[in-house]
């Protein structure tokens, strides 16, 4: 079965590219000795959760789509676990970070349900 989807028209896409853009505003105010590591990490998981959402909705069968978007959503505890440790490291304030831990957890219930509704098709 075809997964035939254009990701343009996926809102997980469209929320996880805004929280790509909310990293890197967030990043630019980490320290610079960060710029190899953890700034490094959180954009790189932030990128990898809507490039592999789209990667996915070009393959030819929704086994394969559901690879992409388990990759998606591991990239997307990836990114909350490095959410998690810049607030312990007092990159970011509880207000940003209650912020995004609430949307990454959102995100994550979103790619969640989708891949049930991809398997249940």
């Amino acid at each position: 079965m075809a997964a035939n989807h254009n990701f343009r028209k996926l809102m997980i896409w469209t929320e996880t590219i805004e929280l790509v853009k909310e990293t890197y505003s967030i990043t630019k105010k980490f320290p610079k000795t960060e710029t190899y590591s953890l700034i490094s990490q959180i954009q790189r998981s932030a990128i990898s959760i809507p490039s592999n959402i789209a990667e996915g909705t070009s393959k030819s069968t929704n086994k394969h789509f559901l690879q992409y978007l388990e990759t998606a959503l591991g990239s997307a505890f990836e990114w909350e676990t490095q959410l998690i440790i810049a607030f312990e490291i007092n990159y970011i304030s509880e207000n940003t970070f209650k912020h995004l831990e609430n949307k990454i957890q959102i995100i994550q219930g979103m790619i969640t349900r989708f891949m049930e509704k991809i398997k249940n098709s």
